[in-house]
């Protein structure tokens, strides 16, 4: 089965880059500290050869598990988003019932996220609870210190 992520041009260009990064740079020095561990001496008794063969293991998962998310990733067309419900790059104002604040978040791609600029993930907690919700309706998210429930008050797109 696969992991369908939906993505922005920005944060598809990223995960590019990142991968890009790994395959060109990392993954050269890698071989690299391997090659001059190796030039040292016994390699039973070498920890630092040891040490460059897990670090290349770790580089060569992290770039199959990046390049499965990039296979698997779709650029979301943003002048086709329907505004009417909450979807992936909606960006809602919600008011909590509770003490009235008002906050305004667009939900992203979990890879994309990033709370301090309003952006939250579609699997957190708080995005799963406003998929598909419309304005004027009120969405329980469970917390981690209880139930907090909040009103759409508006849907825009970026």
């Amino acid at each position: 089965m696969s992991n369908v992520s939906y993505y922005t041009a920005e944060g598809l260009k990223k995960l590019k880059e990142e991968l890009d990064h790994l395959r060109d740079v990392e993954r050269p020095k890698a071989s690299e500290a391997i090659a001059e561990a190796r030039d040292k001496g016994d390699l039973s008794e070498n920890a630092e050869y040891d040490a460059a063969k897990e670090a290349q293991g770790l580089l060569e998962l992290k770039i199959a598990k990046l390049e499965e998310i990039f296979s698997n990733a779709r650029l979301i067309d943003e002048s086709q988003l329907d505004t009417s419900k909450v979807l992936v790059l909606s960006t809602v104002t919600l008011k909590n019932l509770a003490n009235g604040a008002k906050m305004t978040y667009t939900l992203v791609a979990e890879s994309e996220a990033d709370l301090k600029t309003g952006k939250i993930s579609v699997s957190s907690p708080i995005g799963k609870g406003l998929l598909g919700k419309k304005v004027g309706e009120t969405a329980e998210i469970a917390v981690p210190n209880g139930k907090i429930t909040f009103e759409i008050v508006e849907i825009t797109r970026n």
